[in-house]
């Protein structure tokens, strides 16, 4: 029992005394601490003014959304690092001392999040190299993942599918495997593949082809155009057809001249086959 009111004592006392020392360190830093607190205002809103004067600096610089976000977050947190710093030292607080304590603090905190150090590490290489851009259709070869980029953020790249699904991707992904950049470049080349029987006159299909070819307004005409036999397969020939287009009209070209060629073919009484299987039924009268 004694021993449990010598203790209550003791802390009692300790905290007396803490509160003391506190209570002279600030009637003795008064003024300083009043300072700091003025200066930790005034640097704030500088750093929020300037913040805004770089906004509007990466706007009229026309500096890629995402860019200019990322850079702003950066200025913005290491102004505010700087003013609670600067305040810390003219309160007398040491800064050598509190630069080794963060340092620490950032190393611990590092390996606890190197998954999202490592796609804040991706995130910026994509905005530095650009293997992609916003608008850009991007096919991630790990997972298959497709789509036009909406944004490039920090930690993560969000795609929009083709049926309006949105895939979010983290960044270091992206900068560890390999993708392929759909539209980088204006023109690109379609192929287009379709079977016709073997007995077909090549001269008169190369003729229906060239003349579709001729005659589309999306196909680029100073560009060469191929038709060849692609393989031969056990129904008919592989007729590989190739011509060069605007990226941005691949698909709706692709699909138009899949339709026209059936019916040019079929004008032209050239068969494309399929696969039919005769099947004979025999009957026995029972004796």
């Amino acid at each position: 029992m004694l021993f449990g009111k010598g203790t209550i004592c003791f802390g009692a006392n300790l905290m007396k005394d803490t509160l003391n020392e506190l209570s002279n360190w600030l009637v003795e830093k008064a003024s300083s601490v009043l300072v700091a607190i003025v200066f930790i205002a005034l640097g704030l809103k500088l750093v929020s003014v300037f913040v805004k004067f770089m906004k509007r600096s990466f706007e009229k610089t026309k500096v890629e959304v995402s860019v200019a976000g990322f850079l702003t977050s950066a200025i913005r947190i290491i102004g505010y690092i700087l003013v609670f710093v600067t305040a810390a030292a003219m309160i007398g607080v040491e800064v050598t001392s509190f630069v080794t304590i963060l340092g620490t603090a950032s190393m611990a905190i590092g390996l606890a999040l190197q998954g999202a150090l490592a796609n804040l590490a991706g995130g910026v290489l994509i905005l530095i190299l650009k293997p992609f851009t916003v608008g850009d259709y991007i096919i991630e070869n790990e997972k298959n993942m497709e789509g036009t980029v909406v944004s490039i953020d920090i930690f993560y790249t969000r795609l929009l599918t083709y049926d309006n699904k949105l895939v979010v991707i983290p960044n270091g992904i992206l900068t560890n495997n390999s993708l392929i950049n759909v539209t980088n470049e204006k023109h690109r080349k379609m192929e287009i593949k379709i079977t016709i029987a073997y007995d077909s006159d090549m001269n008169k299909v190369k003729e229906v082809v060239h003349s579709l070819l001729d005659n589309e307004s999306r196909v680029i005409q100073d560009e060469p155009k191929d038709v060849f036999v692609d393989a031969f397969l056990d129904s008919g020939m592989s007729l590989g057809i190739r011509a060069w287009v605007n990226t941005s009209e691949y698909w709706n070209t692709v699909w138009d001249l899949r339709e026209r060629l059936k019916v040019a073919f079929d004008e032209a009484g050239i068969v494309i086959p399929y696969n039919r299987m005769d099947v004979t039924i025999r009957s026995h009268e029972n004796e």
